[in-house]
Order: C-alpha cells, then sequence, then structure tokens
C-alpha cells in the first residue's frame, strides 16, 4: 500500500508541476518569444491561442490526476490505511483550482479566441479596433483568472509539501 501512496503523491506533484510550470514557462518565456520573433501580431496572436490551447488541455489532464489522487487518498484514510487525513483547505483549493480551470477552458478561452480571430479578421480599421477592443476587455479577466489559479496550485503544492514536513517530525 505505501508504493501505491507514493505513486500516488509523486503523479499529484507531477500534475502540480504542469500545472504551475506550464503557466510560468508561457508566461516568462514563450509569450516573449513570440512577439520578439514573429514577423505579424496576427501569426503571434494565432500561435499564442494554439499554445494556450495546449496548456489547457494539459491542465484538464492535470485535473484528472489530481481529483483521483485525493479521491484515492481519501478512501485510504477512510479505510485506515494511511494517517493523512485530506484537510478541508486541500479539498477548497483543488475545487477552486478546477472550477478556474473550467471558466477558462470552456468559457473565457473560446470566447477570446472568437473574439481574437473576428478582430483578426476585420477589414476596415474601424471595425478592426472595436474587435480588438472587445478581445482585450475579455482577456484582462481571462489572465488574472490565469495568475489567481497558479497562485492557487502554487497553494496546494505547499499544503502537500508542509504535510510531509508534519509526519517526519
Amino acid at each position: 500500500m505505501r508504493q501505491g501512496l507514493i505513486a500516488c503523491v509523486t503523479c499529484e506533484m507531477l500534475a502540480l508541476a504542469v500545472w504551475i510550470g506550464g503557466l510560468l514557462v508561457l508566461v516568462a518565456a514563450v509569450i516573449p518569444a513570440v512577439f520578439n520573433t514573429f514577423g505579424g501580431q496576427d501569426t503571434g496572436g494565432f500561435f499564442l491561442t494554439r499554445a494556450f490551447d495546449g496548456y489547457n488541455r494539459l491542465v484538464l489532464g492535470a485535473a484528472a490526476i489530481l481529483m483521483a489522487g485525493i479521491l484515492w487518498r481519501a478512501w485510504l484514510y477512510q479505510q485506515g490505511l494511511t494517517d493523512e487525513a485530506i484537510t478541508r483547505t486541500e479539498w477548497l483549493l483543488l475545487g477552486a483550482m478546477l472550477l478556474t480551470a473550467g471558466v477558462i477552458t470552456f468559457v473565457l478561452h473560446p470566447q477570446a479566441a472568437a473574439l481574437q480571430a473576428q478582430a483578426f479578421a476585420s477589414k476596415g480599421e474601424e471595425a478592426r479596433k472595436a474587435a480588438f477592443e472587445a478581445f482585450f476587455q475579455l482577456h484582462k479577466p481571462v489572465r488574472v483568472l490565469y495568475i489567481l489559479n497558479v497562485g492557487l496550485g502554487i497553494a496546494l503544492l505547499t499544503l502537500r509539501v508542509r504535510s510531509w514536513i508534519r509526519v517526519k517530525e
């Protein structure tokens, strides 16, 4: 049972690494590289939309792993096979992460991508400007939610590491 618990926690840590690290790489490395390399805003914008599509798919996979892990650890605790209970804080953090990722992935990101495509397809300068304004208005809360979700992921990671320290003391 101990080997299974180690495998479970390892998978959860890898999922959190993808969740947190993926966005940090996109923000710190990919976005600057795209806008400093690609010739036009259209090409770079479409590339980044696809990159965030990929990140969102990875987050959905990570979410499945995190949910499976917390449910399995809760079951082990209920069966008396481990001493580590799942705290309310851990449940709340994971729930907030899942909700935020769902809103981004299934609601806001598709809307932002559609507005972006509309802006790039607009022919007149006034229509293009209006479409970009709509895109950037929607994009602001998306950026905030991505940052919030990374913060929640870091908080969950910190909580998991603290549980290891408590067990060893």
